[in-house]
């Protein structure tokens, strides 16, 4: 069984890559969609490899047994006892190693039946405020509407940044996840991403005028601005919305917002 390792090592990863990537949308909890390609394809590699090793194995091992049958029907003592010590090196250097290797195969398997959640408000927290690198100036207006749809971080960046002020008199929507403050202090707050989960930043918007929720509940939040702070400086944010409604929802497919 030993000397299968590499090629169940290699088809276990591949597996769990194409399990997340294309039989799954799970993928999004760790990169961007624009990346599916690149998993399936290199699942694919993977699964495809470690057939092909299990092959190669399988023939070696035949052609051994086959050596050794000769060796035994040569009668030789001598001989018999050179070529099994060779034998025995060859199979101690080709198909031995650690056995602590196996312990690769656990993230494999973790990946393959129990996919890691997407960061939630733990990570969040851990994270100091960090706002986006512009300055004070206009942004586009807003679509036309009674109820504007809006990121996270759009929000925020109109917020702190839009001298326009766009966000006055509008009534906006937004989708993300609960995150604590001090008392009752709560946010809906979500993850950015320019490539995957391990760039990650946080956007979040303080709420007013409801009772908060538990931590790491999906709520999509119904109000209006309320203008906080200097424009561009630390006082502005985080920004805040006094809510009219909030409906507890489903995690989204794609928990991430492009930054």
């Amino acid at each position: 069984m030993r000397r299968y390792g590499p090629a169940i090592l290699l088809t276990l990863v591949g597996a769990a890559i194409l399990r997340i990537s294309l039989f799954s949308a799970l993928y999004l909890r760790y990169v961007q969609e624009a990346l599916r390609p690149y998993l399936v394809v290199s699942g694919a590699l993977l699964v495809g490899l470690g057939a092909t090793a299990a092959v190669a194995t399988t023939v070696r091992a035949r052609s051994e047994r086959r050596h050794d049958e000769a060796d035994n029907d040569a009668d030789s003592d001598a001989d018999a006892e050179a070529d099994n010590d060779a034998d025995a090196g060859h199979g101690h250097h080709a198909h031995g190693g650690p056995r602590l290797a196996w312990l690769l195969a656990l993230p494999a398997l973790a990946l393959l039946l129990f996919p890691p959640p997407a960061l939630g408000s733990y990570s969040a927290g851990r994270e100091a405020a960090q706002r986006a690198a512009q300055g004070v100036g206009a942004f586009p207006a807003l679509p036309a509407g009674k109820v504007v749809d809006l990121g996270v971080g759009q929000f925020s960046s109109r917020a702190i940044y839009d001298s326009g002020r766009s966000l006055s008199g509008r009534t906006v929507r937004m989708t993300g996840f609960v995150t604590h403050g001090d008392g009752e202090v709560w946010y809906v707050t979500r993850l950015l991403v320019s490539c995957c989960a391990a760039d990650a930043t946080t956007s979040k918007v303080e709420i007013k005028g409801a009772d908060p929720l538990p931590a790491d509940a999906w709520v999509t939040v119904t109000g209006t601005w309320r203008p906080k702070g200097k424009l561009g400086t630390d006082s502005a944010w985080p920004p805040l919305l006094n809510a009219t409604s909030v409906k507890q929802v489903s995690q989204p497919t794609d928990p991430y917002e492009k930054r």
